[in-house]
């Protein structure tokens, strides 16, 4: 008899309305999806968590982009955008590269492989990537300004880092203007 309350009760409550997963009452979850809404995209998702922080996460949202839409320019510069953020440079750079075989006027991506090469130490093919960069976005763009002069600093910085000297390292070459050198003893 006591099996058979037990089972009433139960058959009882598995009766009532819970709310499901779209119900209103606040919880621990995320609200769910009212009938006919879609979800936001994968590329949508990842854009919110790179803005805020979540690397990571981004680049699961990333993935799921690429599952849903395919390899896209969009799609593979921002998966090269969150393995820039996590330091991951070298599968950075190639999904920025394999993004601009698709489309090599993609702003985005050649400003991220800008980003990648000064952090690699390439500031020359650096330069070259922003200066792309800056004329395709016409100059709008206050990053891709901040991260070519950047770049341009780093390639002038290296010119007037050349130094030469013998074997017994006595001399150094000093870059002093376009094309004209000064050999500097060292005491």
């Amino acid at each position: 008899m006591r099996g058979a309350a037990l089972l009433a009760l139960l058959a009882l409550a598995a009766c009532g309305s819970t709310g499901g997963l779209a119900g209103s009452a606040p919880g621990p979850f995320a609200p769910g999806l009212a009938a006919g809404e879609e979800a936001a995209d994968g590329l949508s998702v990842g854009h919110r968590l790179m803005g805020a922080g979540e690397y990571d996460l981004a680049l699961r949202a990333y993935l799921r982009g690429a599952a849903e839409q395919g390899p896209t320019p969009d799609v593979l510069s921002a998966l090269g955008s969150a393995n820039l953020r996590l330091g991951r440079l070298g599968q950075a750079e190639r999904l920025l590269r394999r993004a601009l075989e698709r489309d090599e006027a993609f702003v985005p991506a050649l400003n991220n492989l800008g980003v990648v090469l000064i952090e690699r130490g390439e500031a020359g093919e650096a330069r070259r990537v922003f200066e792309r960069a800056f004329a395709l976005d016409s100059g709008r763009s206050d990053e891709i300004r901040q991260n070519l002069r950047l770049a341009i600093a780093r390639t002038e910085a290296q010119g007037y880092d050349a130094r030469t000297t013998d074997e017994h390292g006595n001399f150094s070459l000093m870059r002093r203007g376009y094309g004209h050198y000064l050999l500097l003893s060292a005491r």
